[in-house]
């Protein structure tokens, strides 16, 4: 495994832009919420971290990983400089899985295609719940935390594009 004995979270502070006068929105999704309330902990402590204000972070719940393309779209006309999608998707015994992951992904890059808004894809997508709490705090670090330093990139390359 690729990610064995690895906190995929660790990177070079020094070469993250000034974050001060960026709008964040962040879309959670509340199916897995254990996870997906992990997730955006490491997003929303990060974006603090590196110095933007909590006025100018949003967060919306929603009710599941489908739902964020919708939740997103709607804080892409909040005025924000980038959207953070959060939710987790476990694979089960059915297909539903496919379908939702597929859906989300699709969803959130048409997104991206169509406006103006980066958002973000920090959707875990993993066969266990132990894949899932490892990649949202635990041994592997949290994806929240890299969704957020993606998000202070983009809103960067949004600004200066």
């Amino acid at each position: 495994m690729a990610t064995a004995n690895k906190n995929l979270s660790d990177y070079d502070k020094t070469t993250i832009p000034n974050a001060n006068n960026f709008r964040f929105g962040i879309v959670v999704s509340e199916w897995n919420d254990t996870i997906t309330n992990g997730l955006f902990e490491g997003a929303y402590n990060t974006l603090l971290e590196h110095g933007v204000s909590a006025d100018n972070i949003k967060h919306w719940q929603v009710p599941g990983s489908y739902e964020l393309i919708y939740g997103c779209k709607k804080m892409q006309e909040q005025h924000v400089d980038v959207v953070i999608a959060i939710g987790s998707v476990i694979q089960g015994e059915t297909k539903h899985f496919d379908f939702v992951c597929e859906g989300v992904a699709q969803g959130i890059k048409d997104l991206n295609v169509l406006h103006d808004t980066p958002v973000i894809f920090c959707v875990l997508t993993d066969n266990t719940m132990q894949q899932a709490i490892d990649r949202s705090g635990g041994i592997h670090g949290n994806k929240g935390t890299e969704a957020a330093i993606a998000a202070i990139k983009m809103a960067h390359l949004r600004s200066i594009a």
